[in-house]
């Protein structure tokens, strides 16, 4: 057996020597390789997640020039609010993530052109505004908040590093102004400024479950149509509307016209779009006031309603002359006292009631304090002080006494409703409590619908009358206290009633604050010109949506009264 060379070995060696190091040197290669793809992947994952699949979730979440801020729980950011529905769930109020533009003028490439692109998307704002603003020397300085996903594409088109989107929630009503007394409004900081925005502030800031309301938007926008159509017929300066469930007390809608934009309203608090009239207006709201003097007298006295009042001349006390509008000029049954609305006959049924009885019986219906309610915007009744026996008369009528529009329509239903007394809300319980306090008698309240009943089908609010529906309800008609003098010039038109009045559901309200007479009305601007046909309107419009069906064959139950009616009245 041959013997190999030295050489050879040597040969051998060297070439294994070799062989090794190139599997080394290939064993790096590819761990090199494998590192570069498991970072190269890495970064493709983040990049994927970044730019698509939280695209996909939230389509805001990206902006030029800034890290993304930590967004957080919407929940908990200081300007998220929970959404205010209606009755049945129609959106009101709620928190849409939105972006806004601020820049840092240090890290403006071209603050000339970039100004000039501004411009052309933003034209309310000028030139040099925007030019000053971007040559600040300061890091941060707002250019528009609030803005539309147009609007944000365009500035994105603009390519500059130094303008930033930031991200924030603000507040949108979907109903525009169609319930903004109701709903109020919230500022810019996501803080609320009226209405239920403002008195349910804390909650809707904490809560993620929507606030629900009482009022159905359906109903909301026939009343305020019929509201708003009476202020333009009558030119008149503002106008009230409200329709209350007379057993819960649930205001099923509401309005204050004039109204405003909750998306603009205005920075002056004074000016009369701002004003609610449903709660915080206080009017002497006339002869609609009669109802509860009537009321009194039947229930605390007990007089039959054939009792008669001699109304044939004017009553006079301490230097005031109280007379009617269209005097009678004769002895009158209640039920005729009522219904012609004479304000002599009232009085005297005043005088046989008493002070003590009048204020008491005015106090147990929430008309002599400040009502409870759930918007703070609630004013206090203007009651006379001292309380003389003239105020006494004079507010057995509705004059000298004011409360407002939701005072009057709360114990309204109290009369009608069987006698209790209901406390007028906003906010939808999930089962409405009873109301269990009496104010009268239910053979009261039976007098009264029947008294209510016979203004509509033979007194001053005939124009209101509904076939099938059954309408009652009491007319006022007030002159205007302008300054501590009333002005024969201006007048508030008032009708407030319930129906269908045999077995009332819902109570109704209409007022009309200096309303004109106009050519189809004959010179006339009173309450059964004014306020008795748009509620008349509104019953037939919202007879359907409530299920009531009108009754053609329902028995009027101002019938049994005509006998104590010898000549029809009216206005």
């Amino acid at each position: 057996m041959s013997r190999k060379s030295p050489f050879s070995r040597l040969t051998i060696r060297i070439m294994g020597e070799k062989s090794g190091n190139l599997d080394l040197v290939r064993g790096r290669i590819v761990l090199l390789v494998m590192l570069f793809l498991f970072f190269y992947g890495a970064v493709m994952v983040r990049v994927v997640d970044a730019t698509i699949i939280q695209g996909l979730f939230d389509e805001t979440d990206s902006y030029i020039g800034a890290p993304q801020a930590d967004a957080g729980n919407d929940e908990h950011n200081s300007k998220f609010r929970a959404d205010i529905v209606d009755r049945n769930g129609v959106l009101l109020a709620t928190s849409l993530k939105t972006a806004s533009l601020h820049a840092d003028p240090k890290m403006i490439l071209n603050t000339v052109d970039t100004a000039k692109g501004l411009v052309k998307i933003f034209p309310d704002m000028s030139y040099g505004e925007v030019l000053k603003k971007l040559q600040s020397e300061k890091r941060f300085v707002w250019i528009k908040r609030n803005l539309t996903p147009k609007e944000q594409k365009k500035i994105l088109e603009i390519g500059e590093p130094g303008l930033v989107f930031d991200y924030d929630y603000r507040r949108f009503y979907p109903q525009g102004d169609l319930a903004s007394h109701i709903v109020g409004y919230s500022n810019i900081d996501g803080k609320g400024q009226a209405g239920i925005e403002r008195s349910f502030d804390n909650l809707l800031k904490t809560s993620d479950r929507p606030l629900k309301l009482t009022i159905d938007i359906r109903l909301q926008h026939i009343l305020r149509r019929e509201v708003n159509e009476a202020i333009k017929s009558f030119t008149a300066k503002a106008g009230v509307g409200i329709l209350m469930d007379v057993h819960t007390g649930e205001v099923l809608a509401a309005t204050s016209l004039p109204d405003f934009n909750p998306h603009a309203p205005s920075s002056d608090a004074n000016s009369p779009e701002m004003f609610n009239r449903l709660t915080l207006g206080m009017y002497e709201l006339g002869s609609t006031f009669k109802i509860f003097t009537t009321a009194a007298l039947l229930e605390k006295k007990s007089f039959p309603l054939s009792r008669k009042y001699d109304t044939t001349e004017p009553v006079r006390m301490a230097g005031h002359t109280i007379h009617d509008y269209h005097p009678e000029k004769r002895p009158l049954s209640i039920p005729e006292i009522f219904m012609v609305s004479s304000n002599i006959g009232t009085v005297h049924m005043a005088q046989d009631l008493g002070t003590d009885s009048m204020k008491k019986f005015f106090a147990d219906l929430g008309l002599m304090s400040k009502m409870s309610f759930d918007i703070d915007e609630v004013g206090s009744p203007i009651i006379p002080s001292p309380w003389r026996e003239i105020n006494t008369l004079t507010a057995s009528y509705g004059h000298g006494i004011a409360v407002s529009p939701m005072q009057l329509i709360a114990a309204t239903s109290a009369i009608v409703n069987g006698g209790i007394k209901v406390n007028a809300h906003l906010v939808k319980q999930e089962n409405e409590p009873i109301a269990s306090t009496r104010v009268i008698s239910q053979q009261t309240s039976l007098k009264m619908r029947q008294l209510m009943r016979l203004v509509v089908s033979h007194g001053t609010a005939r124009k209101a009358n509904v076939e099938g529906y059954e309408i009652g309800g009491k007319t006022g008609t007030a002159q205007k206290n302008v300054h501590g003098r009333y002005d024969a010039g201006k007048r508030i038109a008032t009708f407030v009633g319930a129906f269908p009045i045999d077995d009332p559901k819902y109570a109704v309200l209409v007022m009309v604050d200096e309303p004109n007479p106009n050519a189809k009305s004959y010179g006339y601007a009173t309450a059964g010109w004014v306020a008795a046909p748009a509620v008349g309107k509104i019953v037939s419009s919202v007879g359907s949506i409530l299920g009531m069906k009108p009754d053609m064959d329902a028995v009027d139950i101002s019938d049994p009264l005509m006998k104590f009616v010898s000549e029809k009245g009216g206005e």
